[in-house]
């Protein structure tokens, strides 16, 4: 039993949030729903394809529908924070990238779907925020600010798309959350931030120098008490292996950068994690929120299959002290709860990907998945 004091900060993280698309065509104020895929010309097909696999949707949803059991959950928890990665950009712009295949957008007035989930903050360093050019872009950075909710990974210059996003939290201290983003993951080097263009704040892994930057920023804000994750969007859609540049840079934030929790998504599934100098390394947390239902391909990875990551870390040294995984299942773009039977799938991965990391994952009298760690 984990007796939670004053010194302990609960996060929810997540895989990758994308609410363009065919859950923007649901939700209440539908935008242009015209692709510039080469296959699928009208976000309308995604949900048609949805429908046809799990069934109608009672279309137009409310602002909390694609969240689900989310909320139930978040409700009774009440984490100190809920930290995304925003897959999407909330634009009503019509220039989009052409070397790009895929392009993701929300209308602005649904970013209401993610004030309904209550979201402190989220990283826009990926793939897909600037799929709608620089203009959709800084639309994207207003109506989040707009909004309330704290952003960090992209900036009208390379300064601002540097800057962590800092979230108070009552009697306790602050959680400060830096945003990158990894060539790796599909990001173009044009999307890069400059001195006087807006963009992404994109690292290269490969390269440690640049941990010797984020040291710098991390020491000129951290205070005592306070915590610091690093949200990294890095690597490929399908495939469990993780690199070793991957593992050496996000030990050395640790080691040599004073992060205390490190936040890494890009996958569609869930991959591994590690508890590394008694800190949290979250490889791949898969996607969370997304219009894939009924695409056929890769299965085995079982990508309807998500994670809702509860991770209690103590802020006085940034060890973790207990991790909580609530395992959901995306149907008719909703996240229900999973059966025990797919729990128990989570539970085996897991294990399976994790066995060298001396962690392992019990599950818990309420169907959920809880981290036993010898180190």
């Amino acid at each position: 039993m984990v007796h939670l004091n004053e010194h302990h900060f609960t996060l929810f993280l997540c895989g990758d949030v994308m609410t363009g698309r065919g859950i923007d065509q649901i939700l209440p104020y539908p935008g242009d729903p015209q692709l510039h895929e080469q296959f699928v010309r009208n976000a309308m097909d995604y949900v048609q394809i949805t429908e046809l696999t799990n069934g109608m949707i009672d279309r137009p949803v409310s602002f909390q529908y694609v969240w689900g059991e989310t909320l139930p959950w978040l409700q009774k928890i009440q984490p100190d924070l809920r930290f995304i990665n925003l897959e999407t950009a909330l634009t009503t712009s019509n220039i989009y990238d052409r070397s790009k295949g895929i392009h993701y957008r929300m209308f602005p007035e649904n970013v209401r779907c993610l004030t309904a989930a209550a979201i402190d903050g989220c990283t826009l360093a990926n793939n897909h925020v600037m799929d709608w050019g620089r203009n959709g872009l800084l639309e994207t950075r207003q109506v989040l600010d707009n909004a309330g909710i704290g952003i960090t990974g992209i900036g009208r210059n390379e300064t601002e798309a540097k800057e962590p996003v800092v979230i108070p939290v009552p009697h306790k201290g602050r959680i400060i959350a830096f945003g990158a983003g990894s060539l790796t993951s599909g990001i173009p080097p044009e999307w890069a931030a400059s001195h006087d263009n807006p963009g992404v704040y994109v690292i290269d892994e490969q390269n440690l120098e640049c941990v010797g930057d984020i040291a710098l920023r991390v020491s000129s804000i951290k205070k005592s008490g306070d915590l610091v994750l690093f949200s990294v969007h890095w690597g490929g859609n399908w495939g469990y292996s993780i690199s070793k540049n991957q593992i050496h840079f996000a030990r050395k934030l640790i080691d040599d950068a004073d992060v205390d929790i490190v936040h890494g998504h890009s996958s569609h599934h869930i991959k591994g994690l590690e508890v590394y100098n008694k800190k949290l390394i979250l490889y791949g947390t898969g996607d969370f929120i997304n219009d894939y239902e009924g695409i056929g391909g890769l299965k085995q990875y079982r990508p309807d299959l998500v994670l809702m990551y509860l991770a209690t870390i103590d802020g006085r040294n940034g060890h973790v002290i207990k991790l909580e995984l609530i395992p959901l299942k995306i149907r008719k773009m909703k996240l229900e709860n999973a059966s025990e039977e797919d729990v128990l799938w989570i539970q085996s991965l897991l294990d399976r990907e994790c066995r060298t990391e001396r962690v392992r994952f019990l599950l818990s009298n309420r169907n959920t998945l809880e981290m036993e760690c010898d180190v």
